[in-house]
């Protein structure tokens, strides 16, 4: 059974998620990648406003590709997330809720949605053609300068992923692995 879950993420939706379990996302989430993330950092440090209110909000790990002509994105697979943890904690001390992606985070990053009630989903690498479809409209809003590295706002619906890290501790790698040894 899959869960359909309206974006802005409520505390509620955070709360009822466990690792493991199919989500359908419908609303709007941002893209950030790794330049976008340093970016964003370094200009909280700044005290300048972020460019994206982060309260309630998922940020997704991808670079889309450009469009062919009469489609809103092109391919728009997940990034390896691990190239986001030396930023997220202070994203998610922002309000930041849910992450999307593919591959581990670190143990820092781990503790850190645990202390701010924050999930991490996983998108399917690979199939970044058919979760595109998912993609009903996409806008830059900042780092222009940073090409497909930009922050864009999607507007998904159904939009396919499965939770790596819940806030009650899961963990769907360690999880499957421990199962596995059994």
């Amino acid at each position: 059974m899959q869960k359909k879950i309206r974006l802005p993420l409520r505390e509620e939706d955070i709360e009822s998620l466990k690792a493991g379990d199919r989500v359908l996302l419908s609303g709007v989430v941002y893209t950030a990648r790794d330049a976008a993330h340093k970016r964003m950092v370094e200009q909280e440090k700044e005290g300048t406003p972020l460019p994206v209110e982060l309260d309630g909000q998922v940020l997704y790990y991808t670079g889309p590709t450009p469009a062919k002509p009469g489609e809103v994105i092109g391919s728009a697979g997940p990034t390896t997330s691990g190239r986001m943890d030396l930023y997220t904690p202070a994203l998610l001390e922002k309000g930041l809720k849910g992450m999307i992606g593919k591959g581990y985070r670190s143990e820092e990053v781990i503790a850190s949605m645990l202390k701010h009630n924050a999930v991490y989903f996983g998108a399917v690498g690979g199939a970044a053609a058919l979760i595109a479809r998912s993609i009903k409209k996409a806008e830059v809003v900042a780092y222009e300068d940073l090409g497909t590295e930009a922050i864009r706002k999607l507007t998904i619906e159904d939009f396919p992923v499965f939770v790596i890290n819940d806030i009650h501790g899961g963990d769907i790698y360690k999880d499957g692995v421990a199962k596995y040894k059994q």
